[in-house]
């Protein structure tokens, strides 16, 4: 809808203000026309990319981080689309609106308005392409599953199990025809920014992939030219959702066509153009010691434009030492999945899920969940989206529930020996988990001259026993002989 030249608007702290404004839809708008607006705050101004919607249409978008009164003025190289004026009421966001999830305290995360975040996610490539009544499908699922972020790809994917064509694509054109890919398609963007907010009203972070190697279409294979005009357009569209994480690539280290050259200079790309700096990271395929013997190498997530470390690795007693190496958050986001399926990574029993998830979250790292499970249909929640059928959600949740009841984990400064994974803040929380060891009492050396309450956790049965007494020091903690037990130690309050 066009817009008058002076209009007053209001949206929420975080929310997605859109200006739109009628222009040229001759040869190429996507390309022969700029179109901006600079927002001024007082003497902030933040300054934000438009993009051409089709038909004529050009449209701004803006995510206020700060309340009161903005005014905001458009920038084109066209007159019709130049010195568009209005000003914005920003309010108080509403219920559940806590801003973008920004790095915090290091190593983990929390929204802007300082909630932590605890991220336990969820792998669902292509849910996005799957059509209305599986996309809904899905969202559903979601609703009611303990997943608050997921990874999803912005292409198509062609890979086993994923054979189908999608309904739209990124670009105008056809692969029988072949790409125009200087002229995007809107509709496409649309349906993707619709399954983006879909998520956004569930409190679900998108943690979007921007390319793949996994394509018979040719989008890993695009021009450097290409490329940059699409994250371009990517910003502009969808930097405004308050929800979105910036992944690079799934496996970037299959796609032989990129170099780590371009590698950076997509990630400054996004850096520059993304006004409101949503975390931003990019997965590897091959392991570290595969990397060793085929002279390859992990993406150096110290890179100051790396917000945190996304990794595939099977091994979660790495955390500790990724987390020294990067000093940044740590995501395993790809530790194998719980399933049945003919590939190795995908058929861990949700025991091992679980178990993953222990590991790397008592190390103070984050673990993301995956399901392939063969159906007679090939419709894989790790790539489709639609029912979850496996056993290691629940205890996600009840994990994430314990996680949010206590401090963010570090390493400390007690040995709890080489069979657990533990973490805490020393004198006041411990949270120790010793997977398929099956110790039947525990010795542990905690502080001289502070007392504390155990707390007996299974973590599969999902029940959690205290245990009798407190306890100081070096000190005999009994329990049950049996794997997947984790213990929660707590400093006990003392005076009023």
């Amino acid at each position: 809808m066009t817009q008058a030249l002076e209009n007053t608007f209001e949206t929420e702290r975080w929310g997605r203000f859109e200006f739109r404004a009628k222009g040229p839809s001759g040869g190429n708008p996507f390309t022969d026309v700029q179109f901006s607006a600079r927002f001024r705050d007082r003497h902030r101004v933040v300054e934000v990319d438009g993009f051409y919607d089709g038909a004529g249409e050009y449209g701004v978008r803006f995510m206020p981080d700060t309340l009161g009164h903005w005014s905001f003025e458009t920038v084109s190289n066209v007159p019709e689309l130049t010195g568009l004026k209005g000003t914005l009421e920003v309010v108080a966001p509403a219920p559940g609106n806590r801003g973008p999830v920004r790095v915090d305290q290091v190593y983990h995360f929390a929204y802007e308005d300082g909630t932590p975040f605890y991220p336990v996610g969820t792998t669902c490539y292509v849910w996005n392409h799957q059509g209305a009544e599986r996309e809904e499908q899905t969202l559903q699922s979601l609703s009611q599953s303990p997943f608050n972020i997921i990874r999803m790809c912005v292409f198509p994917k062609h890979y086993d199990y994923n054979h189908n064509e999608p309904g739209h694509y990124a670009f105008e054109g056809s692969l029988e025809k072949g790409w125009d890919f200087a002229r995007f398609n809107p509709a496409y963007w649309a349906h993707l920014e619709r399954r983006i907010q879909d998520l956004q009203d569930l409190g679900i972070e998108a943690d979007l992939i921007l390319f793949h190697p996994y394509d018979r279409w040719g989008f890993s294979a695009m021009s450097r030219e290409t490329d940059d005009l699409y994250l371009r357009y990517a910003m502009a569209r969808l930097s405004s959702f308050r929800n979105i994480w910036w992944s690079l690539a799934n496996e970037y280290d299959l796609m032989a066509e990129k170099t780590m050259q371009d590698w950076d200079r997509y990630f400054r790309i996004i850096q520059a153009f993304d006004p409101y700096q949503h975390l931003r990271s990019i997965h590897n395929w091959h392991s570290p010691e595969i990397h060793y013997r085929s002279n390859r190498h992990w993406y150096d997530h110290g890179k100051p434009w790396v917000t945190h470390a996304s990794i595939q690795h099977a091994d979660l007693h790495f955390v500790t030492e990724w987390r020294e190496q990067f000093r940044k958050p740590v995501v395993v986001d790809e530790c194998r999945y719980e399933g049945n399926l003919n590939h190795g990574w995908g058929n861990i029993t949700a025991e091992r899920m679980v178990e993953c998830f222990w590991e790397g979250m008592a190390q103070g790292g984050y673990v993301t969940h995956g399901e392939t499970f063969v159906h007679p249909e090939d419709i894989i929640w790790w790539s489709h989206g639609g029912t979850l059928h496996g056993e290691s959600p629940e205890r996600i949740q009840f994990l994430h529930n314990i996680m949010q009841e206590g401090p963010q984990l570090g390493p400390t400064g007690i040995n709890f020996k080489w069979d657990a994974a533990a973490g805490g803040v020393d004198s006041e929380y411990y949270l120790v988990y010793f997977g398929t060891s099956r110790p039947a009492f525990r010795v542990l050396p905690l502080p001289e001259g502070v007392r504390f309450s155990i707390d007996l956790i299974d973590t599969w049965n999902m029940t959690i026993t205290p245990l009798e007494g407190q306890f100081e020091g070096t000190c005999r903690v009994e329990m049950p002989g049996k794997p997947y037990q984790a213990l929660r130690i707590t400093k006990v309050k003392t005076g009023g």
